[in-house]
């Protein structure tokens, strides 16, 4: 069988499902990102990776269009790009029997124009809407009605590739909710699965600081891991609990790990280049002594920071869920995390973790202090057992993957 798997940042959320089929003796996997990204990377034995030119927008680009369709312009010309590039492939003589894509981006918006006979796999990652999910969900950043128009048209993309797609997937139940209901016959519930050979509890693990100073499982540590610090992963919540909570336990460690970005949602307030900024001027910088910010970390080192991890503390609006909680799950964290839905469908409260509400600064510090104080041991255990029942990839996704791709 021959694979081909689009993705922008290649190989995101399908690392692992590309690199098991490229260690079949049955399977041909060819991989197609953005240039940019791809180059310079290595990946899996077996998976040869191709780029196409993924073109920043020139001066006239969008600049008569609706600002509606802008984003839907841009997926466009990146589908364009992507079809020269698959039409090259065919000239060489690589025809895919399956393509897996993430059409976020406008990659498999022509697939099935350049490769019709190709079975097209898209992953759903979130439908966009006006209520009910992350949009409105923070009076703090309230959004008009100009946004919420904007955001039906947003889906365009994503309708184009419900309706060519010969299967969908979508890593959770909620996400999959979020996507009209006429289409979820369409969607199949897989989630791209965790490697738990190398996510696991170690209580001999350490964790060197940006200070020098090493923790370990003896320490009393608290953890937060996002992508970029921002208000979509309730960074702005859990700055501003940390004071009192410092001032309760005098011996706590407090590791932040993730960039400055913006990842989702608006940028920082002006005049403050990140929201980081923004909150240190807002509430005063934590002791760096206690509180230490180590930007983003080395996949290794990040485990390592789990592992040494004592109470891990995600939060999120109603959006997608981060790979970084379930990860703390599989390696044995007591994870206290937000009473949102996406959280809600992995933690149960007082079985696998802690929840409190995501606006709930003294919630949060109680939660924290809770876990710190208790034997969190049978917490911990039911974690690890609620993602190897659910997600682990080599005994529970590859085996629907192989199904779904008929190669059992």
């Amino acid at each position: 069988m021959r694979l081909l798997f689009i993705h922008q940042n290649f190989p995101g959320q399908f690392k692992l499902l590309s690199a098991a089929l490229a260690a079949r003796s049955d399977c041909e996997v060819v991989a197609l990102g953005s240039a940019e990204r791809v180059r310079g990377r290595t990946y899996a034995r077996g998976v040869k990776v191709l780029g196409y030119p993924d073109r920043a927008p020139g001066p006239e680009d969008g600049r008569h269009t609706h600002h509606y369709l802008r984003e839907h312009e841009r997926a466009v010309r990146r589908g364009q790009d992507v079809a020269r590039a698959l039409l090259e492939l065919h000239r060489k003589g690589f025809t895919p029997d399956v393509v897996v894509a993430h059409p976020g981006w406008g990659e498999s918006l022509f697939v099935k124009d350049v490769f019709p006979r190709a079975r097209l796999i898209n992953l759903f990652e979130f439908f966009y809407a006006g209520n009910g999910a992350d949009v409105g969900f923070d009076a703090e950043f309230p959004v008009n009605e100009d946004d919420r128009l904007r955001l039906r048209i947003k889906n365009n993309t994503q309708l184009q590739a419900l309706a060519y797609c010969d299967q969908g997937l979508s890593p959770t139940q909620w996400q999959r909710s979020r996507f009209p209901e006429r289409f979820h016959p369409l969607i199949e519930v897989l989630h791209e699965g965790l490697d738990l050979t190398h996510l696991r509890p170690n209580p001999d693990a350490r964790f060197t600081l940006p200070n020098g100073r090493v923790l370990s499982r003896g320490d009393r540590v608290l953890t937060y891991v996002a992508r970029n610090l921002e208000p979509y992963r309730g960074f702005h919540v859990f700055m501003r609990a940390l004071p009192q909570l410092l001032a309760r336990e005098p011996d706590l460690q407090v590791v932040v790990a993730g960039a400055t970005g913006v990842s989702y949602g608006s940028a920082p307030p002006k005049p403050h280049a990140t929201h980081l900024d923004w909150l240190v001027a807002e509430g005063g910088r934590p002791d760096p002594e206690r509180v230490h910010f180590t930007g983003p970390l080395p996949y290794g080192e990040y485990v390592k920071l789990l592992q040494v991890s004592s109470v891990h503390c995600y939060l999120t609006y109603p959006f997608v869920l981060s790979w970084s909680m379930l990860e703390a799950m599989a390696c044995g964290c007591a994870v206290l995390g937000s009473a949102t839905p996406p959280v809600q469908e992995f933690i149960e409260d007082g079985v696998n973790g802690r929840l409190f509400d995501f606006f709930d600064q003294a919630a949060l510090r109680d939660g924290v202090s809770r876990l710190l104080r208790e034997d969190t041991r049978a917490l911990r255990e039911r974690a690890r057992a609620t993602v190897a029942e659910r997600i682990d990839f080599h005994r529970h996704v590859l085996p629907r993957a192989l199904q779904l791709l008929g190669l059992t």
